[in-house]
């Protein structure tokens, strides 16, 4: 039996990570819906109500079904809350036709600047017990939601959570870059379990109580932050000095329709660059000895993977590599709060 939605709006900006631009519109949106019959009756517990975060910018030709994706998912309680770059932004368009096709919809604005900033004002004016977090171009299955809270019912313990970020099937031949990550099965990163820094920003979630106890998101990293990129690494690394188990999920998806040509491609490697060498070089000047040899290790990698590509003759993340030393500069321009591991603004 189909589900009655009730749908009302709330005021939460966020922020695009694949976005440059410092100042958001809020376009925000909470959707609940009461199951009749067998979906209430799935489940012996309350489900936790889930707070989807996701950024919208531009009009690509997907964005209508990847938003739309994220409105039909087969869970009983949850909240969307899209975030675009200005009222201008042709993004808008594509939500207020969504909202065309949903008539409870309605919206409202505010403004905002940076990613990291958006996100923790999102938490802060939400109500989710899980938080997602996604980008504007993916898509995901119908069931993203219930993988997710179905993961962390299996993993009390676990606090902060990625899945996998695909390339969809028709873009198999594709010869630009495609953003992705795939985890092959379950793993735990934590004191006990082991820790590296994996993840992407596409595709992760959290539980609120994680950032009620080591803080909220680094508002100088991230996407239209001084230090580009890196936000939710950063927020891993916290949750692992923190005591929390980070999940490694395969079973939760998406489908990553981020196209970069090999024009825009070294933009992308640059802010990622910018982003991690600011990241780990922030807790290094904190003293860490375990980040320090994280961060000697990722540079290691690199460096013999650029060699590699260039006695090859492939394609190389020189960019990358270049960006990091880049990055480990830039953050020395930043005080850092040892206590809190987090950037004071200049």
């Amino acid at each position: 039996m189909n589900p009655i939605v009730d749908v009302d709006w709330l005021a939460a900006p966020l922020m695009g990570a694949s976005t440059a631009g410092a100042v958001y519109q809020l376009v925000a949106a909470r959707a609940v819906k009461r199951f009749i019959g067998q979906g209430a009756a799935d489940s012996a517990l309350t489900p936790p109500p889930v707070t989807i975060l996701k950024p919208v910018y531009g009009n690509d030709a997907e964005l209508y079904e990847n938003l739309k994706s994220f409105c039909c998912q087969d869970y009983p309680t949850f909240q969307v809350v899209f975030g675009a770059r200005d009222a201008g932004d042709q993004a808008v368009a594509v939500v207020r036709r969504l909202m065309a096709d949903h008539p409870n919809l309605d919206y409202v604005h505010s403004t905002t600047p940076g990613l990291s900033r958006a996100y923790n004002t999102g938490i802060r004016q939400t109500r989710g017990e899980v938080l997602a977090f996604t980008d504007d171009d993916c898509i995901a299955p119908s069931d993203w939601i219930e993988s997710i809270v179905r993961a962390f019912a299996r993993e009390p313990e676990g606090e902060l959570l990625y899945g996998q970020v695909l390339r969809p099937t028709e873009l198999a031949d594709c010869t630009d870059e495609i953003p992705t990550l795939a985890i092959l099965k379950p793993r735990r990163l934590s004191r006990r379990d082991g820790f590296h820094v994996v993840g992407m920003g596409a595709n992760f979630a959290a539980r609120r109580r994680l950032f009620e106890r080591i803080g909220p998101f680094d508002e100088i990293l991230g996407g239209g932050g001084p230090l580009k990129s890196s936000q939710d690494f950063d927020l891993q690394y916290r949750a692992y000095l923190g005591g929390a188990t980070v999940l490694l999920q395969p079973e939760v998806t998406v489908d990553h329709y981020g196209v970069r040509s090999q024009a825009q491609w070294p933009a992308t490697q640059r802010a990622y660059g910018i982003g991690d060498g600011a990241f780990y070089f922030k807790h290094v000047r904190c003293g860490d000895g375990f980040v320090l040899w994280l961060l000697v290790k990722r540079l290691a990698q690199m460096s013999i993977s650029y060699a590699l590509h260039r006695i090859r003759h492939k394609p190389s993340h020189r960019e990358y590599l270049v960006s990091c030393f880049e990055g480990i500069r830039l953050s020395r321009h930043y005080a850092v709060d040892r206590r809190r591991r987090l950037y004071r603004a200049a």
